[in-house]
């Protein structure tokens, strides 16, 4: 170990702690603050335009003003700032500009054309419609493809009971149902289907899938609180004639009031319940305040959005967010080091019997459904398993006699799950991360690093799953010190934080080689301002990228403390 690293490292924990704090201020919870994204910008704008072009011109005017000025070289657009362009983005960017009567983009269209166009769209996404299909419909609704190109979405499905879903090939994912709605709509009413019978079935079910739609519209507006969702269903709601339905004029008010002072809009409002526990982990512990809001946000009913029972935690105390698996299980680990108390217990145990239901019969998690497993989003996902695993370990002492059963086999089938879906090297991949820096686009490095730190947590640190994922990690590190999402990528403060943290957990020490080059590289990127630069490593529904300000302060705050053993300081 570097002499004076130590006081190096404490320097890099004072200076990220102080950031963390600051990000909380006065209030009870961490906020944070989701990138600017051109995707979201698209798609807000163009539903405002549709909605009312004048009414709108100022809103729509700053959003392709922010568009034009955050353009790639190569002429198109990533999700973020930070991001490459990719050709989903680009022509949901053309599109608006054309909507709104912009003169031809020639750069845009060359990057577009250069990718495949638009015929290579489809392709992208493979079975899953969830976002394909609504990106070729603003393209058709600016006349950038013929609505014979926009495949039908069987929106009758909509019309049947919720538990018939699971049981067919759903063309979108489970939180997709509002999209599935509006743009089959929309597709219906600019290009009926050529069967007398299925034109007849659906003009008979639109009425019933309008109210379902009305039903699991939040009282924000804001489906799931996404801009793009939501911008989604206004325009095709717009577009088939629907502009004055309370649906549309919600979701128009939605996008409004959630346009930023420099034009842009993020992918979400934000992940307040996700940043809040991720702080309450990184700190381990914090105040009754802390504690009081989390259970306050836990979900007392039935949710009207996916039919999940009581007793879960979406993302964000908005009223769009609905509750997940990762959340859930980070509410519960949260829990378990703030400040006790009976409601605290109570709320725990709630959410443990939530988490067991969940539970797929391939003994791993999904994020929201049990049961439908067609496509990637609904699928069990080693991460949120692991997660999950371990908000129910720290339970299961508080947990009465069925519960603690229903733990023991949960935990059980979780832990055979995770030695099926190891990868040969040792690698796990995350659902919700990934990297724009490998060729797939995944983050086996951080996905790894959260399933090995889930298991130490849980006191498994000498399970053949755990030694083979420490094993990983440590032939992963890059030459600088830190780590990527791969032996070959950039490093990151985000991904060498939680490297670094798990192989703490898994029995190394702060001093020994691999860890002190972590943590000697981490320090220095934190000392030269890299807290202020956080990388795109999110993966939003329908993969699209996002990063979060709190990612790197959080994640640098876990492993330097972990590495000091300093006393929480709140």
């Amino acid at each position: 170990m570097t002499a004076g690293a130590p006081d190096r490292w404490s320097e890099a924990y004072d200076l990220a702690l102080r950031r963390l704090m600051i990000e909380r201020g006065e209030r009870a919870y961490w906020r944070g603050r989701l990138a600017d994204s051109a995707l979201a910008t698209a798609t807000a704008a163009a539903a405002l335009h549709l909605a009312d072009g004048h009414a709108h011109a100022e809103s729509v005017g700053q959003a392709l003003a922010w568009l034009s000025e955050t353009r790639n070289d190569d002429g198109g657009w990533g999700d973020t700032p930070a991001s490459p362009s990719n050709p989903s983005c680009t022509a949901l960017v053309l599109a608006a500009q054309r909507l709104a009567g912009r003169p031809a983009d020639r750069a845009g269209q060359a990057y577009l054309a250069s990718t495949g166009g638009m015929d290579a769209i489809a392709g992208r996404y493979g079975a899953d419609r969830t976002f394909s299909v609504p990106i070729l419909t603003q393209a058709a609704l600016a006349g950038m493809v013929d609505w014979a190109d926009v495949p039908a979405l069987p929106f009758e499905l909509a019309a049947l009971p919720r538990w018939t879903f699971r049981l067919g090939p759903m063309p979108v994912v489970s939180y997709a149902l509002p999209a599935l709605i509006a743009i089959g709509l929309v597709r219906h009413a600019r290009r009926p289907s050529a069967s007398p019978l299925v034109r007849r079935l659906r003009a008979a079910v639109t009425g019933r899938v309008l109210r379902r739609l009305a039903a699991i519209q939040p009282a924000s507006g804001g489906f799931l609180e996404a801009t793009p969702l939501t911008g989604f269903v206004a325009m095709s709601l717009i577009a088939s004639g629907r502009g004055d339905h309370p649906v549309t004029e919600r979701a128009i008010a939605f996008l409004i009031q959630a346009q930023r002072a420099d034009g842009a809009w993020p992918i979400d409002e934000n992940l307040s319940i996700w940043n809040t526990t991720m702080a309450v982990a990184a700190l381990d512990g914090g105040e009754g305040a802390t504690r009081d809001w989390l259970i306050a946000r836990q979900r007392r009913t039935a949710h009207p959005y996916t039919g999940a029972a009581p007793g879960g935690w979406g993302w964000s105390h908005l009223p769009g967010s609905v509750p997940d698996v990762d959340d859930t299980a980070g509410a519960l680990v949260a829990l378990a080091v703030l400040p006790p108390s009976d409601q605290a217990v109570q709320a725990a145990l709630a959410g443990a019997r939530w988490l067991v239901g969940l539970q797929n019969r391939d003994g791993g998690f999904p994020t929201f459904c049990r049961g439908w497993g067609k496509l990637d989003f609904d699928r069990s996902a080693p991460d949120l398993t692991a997660h999950a695993l371990q908000a129910l370990h720290r339970w299961r002492s508080a947990a009465g006699g069925a519960l603690k059963r229903a733990i023991d086999r949960a935990v059980r089938n979780g832990l055979r799950y995770l030695a099926r879906t190891q990868g040969p090297e040792g690698s796990w991949l995350a659902l919700w991360f990934g990297s724009q820096r490998t060729a797939g686009h995944t983050n086996p490095v951080f996905g790894t690093a959260r399933v090995a730190g889930a298991l130490a947590a849980m006191g498994e640190v000498r399970h053949p799953s755990a030694l083979a994922a420490k094993n990983y990690l440590l032939r992963t590190a890059g030459a600088t010190g830190g780590w990527g999402a791969d032996r070959k990528a950039k490093p990151t403060i985000e991904e060498t934080a939680v490297a670094v943290d798990a192989l703490m957990r898994l029995g190394l020490a702060a001093g020994d080689a691999p860890v002190a080059g972590g943590l000697n590289w981490m320090t220095r990127r934190i000392l030269a301002g890299g807290l202020r630069e956080p990388s795109p490593i999110g993966l939003y529904f329908a993969r699209l990228w996002y990063h979060e300000r709190l990612y790197p302060i959080s994640l640098a705050v876990a492993a330097l403390r972990r590495a000091l053993g300093p006393p929480t300081m709140l």
